[in-house]
This record gives C-alpha cells, structure tokens and sequence, in this order.
C-alpha cells in the first residue's frame, strides 16, 4: 500500500469536477493543471499583463521581477548553480532544437559523433539529424537488448568512438523505461562527451538534481509537470550555455546592433530572443511550488501501486501483449490487443471515456526496431485512482470481446 492520499491529490484539479464522467489516462502527453496554475494565470492577465524587461513604468518592473523570480523558484527547485542556468524556451523540443543548432555552430566539427539511444523521442533525434548531415556530424545509436532495455555492453562500445556529445532521455515516452542514467551519465563523461538529458517524462517521475547528475544539459516540459503548455526550460551549465550559438536572433537578445555586425547580450538573455511566455512561467513556478508539497517518493510508490493493479489484472485478459517492462518503469504502460490494430482499441476505449493515446508516440524508429506498427499507451498520474484502473481493466476486457467477435 502507498500512504499517498490520490483523493485529496485529485482535488485541486478542477478538471475532474468539470469531467467527471472522464477517466484521463494520457498523462504523458499532458497532464491536467491544479487551481493554482490556472489562478496564477488568470491573475497575471486580469491584473498584471505586461511586457517585461527594460520597461520604464511600473507595470513592466513588476512584470520583470515576476518572471525572474519563477526563473528562480525553477532553479531551486532542480538546484541548478544559479539563475542564469535556467532559461526559457517553448518546451523540450524547442530546447532540444536551440542545443543541435547552439553545438553545431560552435563545438561540433565535421567526423564528430553524437550518440543517442534506441527509445529517443523524435525531438532528440530529428534536432540533431537537421545539422548533421551538413556538418558531417555522425549520429550512433545505442540498441536495444532482447529486453527491449538499453544495450549496456554496446554503450560502453560506442563509447570508445568518443562521442562529442551524448544525449538520453530520462525516461521513455514510449515504454515507460527509466534509464539508469546517472551511472551512463557518469560514463559518458568519463569519455569526454558533453551530456544532454531529454527530461520530457522524467520531470515529472524523479526531481532532479542538476548539482549532483552529471548533466551538462537538462531539458522539460511545464506541461507534463502540471504547469501551461508552450512554456519549458533548458539548464545548462553556465560555461557550455555561453559556447552555445543563438537559434533565434531579434528582441532582448542582443546587446549592440549595426548594419553589419550584432553582439549579444549576457545570460540567459541572449537565449531567450523576442516577448517570452509570461504567464507561462508564471504558471510553470506555481506549480512546481504546488508539487513541492507533496513527497516524491510518495508519489512514486503511488504510481508503481497503481502499475502493479493494472499489470495483475491485464493477466486476465486475453491476447494482451505488453511491450513496457514493469520494472524501472515511471508509470507508462504501452500494450496491444494481438492482431488488432491500436487505434481501434483506443476507439472502444474512447466511447466508455478513457483517455489513452494510440499510434507510435513520436518514436516511430523504437516502433521499427520492435516491428511494431503502433501501440496503446496507459500513462498514469498521482490523481488517478485505483478504482480507475479497474474501470479500464473491465473497458479492455470488453473491447477484446468486441474486436474477437
């Protein structure tokens, strides 16, 4: 048993008050947002819109120490060195996105290698793909063992090549998969490699601590952590931050401008070019303090009694094939039903109202490697109940019925 109270949790989304008929299992993709997100929000644009930085009334100063102090409650909270080591982006692939172009531009060099691993989301494979054939930059690939985990044996292998840069997820969207990433974190630079981690899920799995991983580069998304959507975060070390060439150009950015020349500004400015989300940071600090007050190890156990109610009851159900191991997993579990096609089984589920996600979840090259055309994905949240599951255990048994007949 867990002693996390998911009853009281699941208050402070009005979400499911509004929808109560809903059984949201597509936390991976989104998760719902408590009221003190959505107030935040609210109170910022009824009574406190304005643009920040270099603004001369009191409005835009207000509005400046705002934003810089939700860049500081994100800093604390991941314990990044300082501030500036936090800066703000559209989410995880657009901070993904800034780190090819930013390392392209500046530290990778034609016969360099990136390495990246099988169970990658498309964000931290496409971002690099875009340069590296112009670059002459080679893109490895860990494998995937008969378990469908990591090859350890083959990292350690392509290692030896000594990657440039070496960039993980956190934990797959796909499977659910936690990686032991700070024993290949610590090997990886051991190697020499700069290391990146794909923080998407793994936000919202395990707080990090970004003084203590050996993460040059960490990367998440507000929206998988309760807080707006279009707002995320890139920490980086203040040293590789610097080194990093600017995606976009324009606006706060810079620092001098001329016809023929322009120099930029210090961090995290000169990352964060044009009118950034406001409110969405705004947002993103009042729930990382929403979610401080609650224990992560709590919420974990939680979430694995939660995996271990679905896992014994799928038991029961003819023809299921999981694909996502049960153990190190953060709560995603990705399944079929045999010889149905996942959109189908989404469909049945969706006319009982359960939320679940069908396709290849942006990782159609895993998909390929387990010869699989797509899978239903059950990614499950603290807010969830048990009872929940249940209801989905008895949807599933009736939709294989329905598609066997």
């Amino acid at each position: 048993m867990s002693d996390f109270n998911a009853a009281a949790f699941r208050q402070h989304f009005p979400f499911f008050a509004a929808q109560p008929d809903w059984i949201y299992l597509d936390n991976a993709a989104t998760t719902h947002k408590p009221f003190a997100v959505l107030e935040t929000l609210d109170h910022f644009y009824r009574q406190q819109n304005s643009n920040v930085h270099r603004g001369a009334h009191k409005l835009s100063q207000m509005a400046t120490i705002l934003y810089e102090e939700a860049r500081s409650c994100i800093q604390q909270y991941v314990n990044a060195a300082e501030p500036a080591e936090i800066i703000f982006t559209s989410g995880t692939t657009a901070a993904l996105n800034q780190l090819a172009f930013g390392l392209m531009h500046t530290v990778l060099k034609p016969g360099d290698r990136i390495l990246i691993s099988a169970l990658e989301h498309h964000a931290n494979i496409v971002s690099w793909q875009l340069h590296c054939q112009r670059f002459g930059v080679i893109l490895d690939v860990i494998p995937l063992d008969s378990q469908l985990q990591l090859d350890q044996s083959a990292f350690e292998q392509l290692l030896t090549l000594h990657p440039k840069v070496v960039s993980l997820t956190q934990v797959s969207n796909a499977l659910g998969t936690v990686l032991p990433l700070a024993s290949m974190l610590q090997a990886a630079k051991a190697a020499g490699a700069i290391t990146v981690v794909d923080g998407a899920q793994g936000i919202v799995w395990d707080k990090p601590d970004l003084q203590q991983l050996a993460a040059d580069f960490y990367c998440f998304s507000g929206h998988k952590l309760y807080g707006p959507t279009g707002i995320g975060v890139l920490y980086g070390k203040r040293a590789l931050l610097e080194r990093l060439t600017p995606l976009l150009g324009g606006g706060e950015m810079i620092e001098q401008v001329s016809f023929s020349h322009s120099s930029f500004n210090h961090l995290p400015a000169r990352l964060e070019a044009g009118t950034p989300h406001i409110a969405g940071a705004l947002g993103l600090a009042a729930a990382i303090r929403f979610i401080s007050q609650f224990d992560v190890s709590q919420i974990k156990s939680y979430k694995r009694l939660l995996l271990k109610t679905f896992h014994d009851g799928l038991q029961h159900i003819p023809g299921i094939v999981v694909l996502s191991p049960w153990q190190d997993n953060a709560g995603i579990v990705t399944l079929n039903l045999q010889g149905e096609h996942s959109a189908d089984v989404a469909t049945l589920l969706n006319e009982q109202r359960i939320a679940v996600r069908a396709g290849r979840h942006c990782a159609m090259p895993l998909f390929d490697l387990m010869a699989t055309a797509g899978a239903v994905r059950f990614a499950f949240a603290p807010y969830n109940q048990i009872s929940e599951v249940e209801q989905c255990l008895k949807a599933l048994t009736q939709a294989a019925e329905i598609l066997a007949s």
